[in-house]
């Protein structure tokens, strides 16, 4: 019997989810726990391994097309077993690369025909489609369904070509062409209008020649523009750092802290086999100012302070398609030794897409660091419903100043941004000079 392959649910507060890529084909092999697609959602990508063996019978979301959780998005079924609700089965395995034109055959006869809606009767469709419906003008009452149950899909409007574009298409008949030239463009899908003729009609050899000219024109000259879909992740950091503008009035406070203490108690740890970054450091030090400056570790609902009296800090994370940020849960309770192995752990399985949902909520304040490219300031935006976010740049050799003699110190930046609803000038700057302060004199650590 066929199992279902759904749109899962990864935590709490997701409600969709985007195909980003099947790792699988229609007919392929499937093994139980290999990854057979990948799921985008507003946090991060996520693999699907498979429940079971089988091969893929059926892809019924394509990739890029978003749908709610518990979706039906595929099937996993044993060689030649119908599908649940299609006509026919599924495809036994691929179809031999020397059949390409039975195996559009098969598609084609698959497919249902033209549906006769009523124009502006409600037609189910995946979100995708209908997008790509309105960007080309197209009625979707009008498009083939070939989605489970009848639901229109991206494929559907892709391949969709209105009656009135096919009539009022220039005639090949119109223009003077050998019978294999005519054969030739209508396989080839060229246009014989646009064909210069070299002997009066068109002959083979021109359409070949218009050809090798087009393919050189676009490799040379390659398209000065190029439009792609946000990923389910871009979109999600986009519609919440426009959120987070919009809700908070911020402020941005910069200081600069005096590192060589820190750079020689980081060595001093180093002696002792206790290896730790600097972003390891922060968490600490930060957590440990942080409960006594309550103000910068609360939230803010319907005109209300939330104190929370923990640290969960957000560490934000690079990934190449986006940034997500994972929470040290309870920082300011563990070890420096706890802190450091669980930022190296968070942050590989953000990469490898394996980060558990739990840790992307719950934080109350996040540290954010652009030292490594150089930045010698920035104005970070606030993870809400956080209300304040430390933003940490490149440590530097600079002149200063110490009792009367000029010294180089290595010298780093950091950009406090804090939500002015709640924190005012003055409670950041004291923060700031207390991370400061615990920064350049680690013993007071202890205090």
């Amino acid at each position: 019997m066929a199992t279902e392959l759904l749109m899962p649910k990864l935590g709490l507060t997701m409600t969709e989810g985007t195909i980003d890529e099947w790792k699988k084909k229609e007919g392929d092999p499937v093994q139980k726990g290999e990854i057979i697609y990948a799921v985008a959602t507003d946090k991060l990508t996520n693999d699907v391994e498979a429940e079971c063996d089988g091969v893929l019978l059926k892809i019924l979301v394509q990739e890029g097309e978003t749908v709610p959780c518990k979706t039906l998005v595929g099937w996993i079924g044993q060689p030649g077993e119908a599908v649940p609700g299609a006509a026919g089965a599924a495809p036994a395995a691929a179809a031999p690369a020397g059949e390409p034109a039975k195996a559009a055959e098969a598609v084609a006869a698959s497919a249902p025909a033209a549906v006769g809606r009523p124009a502006g009767a409600y037609v189910p469709a995946t979100p995708y489609a209908k997008k790509l419906a309105r960007e080309k003008s197209f009625e979707l009452s009008a498009i083939p369904a070939t989605g489970y149950k009848g639901v229109v899909v991206a494929r559907d409007v892709l391949g969709f070509a209105p009656a009135e574009t096919a009539q009022t298409a220039p005639a090949a008949e119109t223009v003077k062409a050998s019978p294999l030239a005519a054969k030739l463009a209508g396989d080839l899908g060229v246009d014989l209008s646009a064909v210069k003729a070299a002997h009066g009609r068109v002959l083979a050899e021109d359409i070949l020649a218009y050809l090798a000219e087009t393919r050189e024109k676009a490799e040379a000259e390659p398209a000065r523009e190029e439009v792609k879909p946000m990923s389910g992740m871009r979109k999600a950091i986009a519609r919440n750092m426009l959120a987070s503008v919009q809700t908070s009035p911020t402020v941005t406070f910069n200081l600069g802290i005096d590192m060589s203490e820190m750079k020689r108690y980081r060595e001093q740890l180093k002696a002792k086999e206790i290896k730790v970054s600097y972003t390891d450091l922060l968490v600490k030090f930060v957590a440990k100012a942080l409960t006594e400056f309550p103000l910068l570790n609360c939230s803010v609902q319907d005109n209300k302070i939330i104190y929370k009296h923990y640290v969960n800090m957000g560490v934000a994370v690079a990934l190449d398609n986006g940034l997500v940020v994972p929470n040290i849960q309870d920082a300011d309770k563990k070890s420096l030794t706890q802190i450091s192995a669980e930022v190296k752990e968070l942050a590989k399985l953000a990469r490898e897409g394996k980060l558990p949902p739990e840790k992307l909520q719950g934080g109350t304040f996040t540290i954010t660091n652009l030292g490594m490219y150089g930045i010698e300031s920035f104005t970070p935006i606030i993870n809400q419903p956080e209300v304040a976010i430390l933003g940490v740049n490149t440590m530097e050799d600079k002149v200063v100043v110490r009792n009367g003699e000029m010294v180089i110190r290595p010298i780093m930046n950091l950009s406090l941004t804090a939500d002015h609803r709640v924190v005012d000038g003055s409670v950041a700057a004291q923060f700031l000079q207390r991370v400061k302060a615990l920064m350049e004199n680690p013993a007071l650590m202890l205090a």
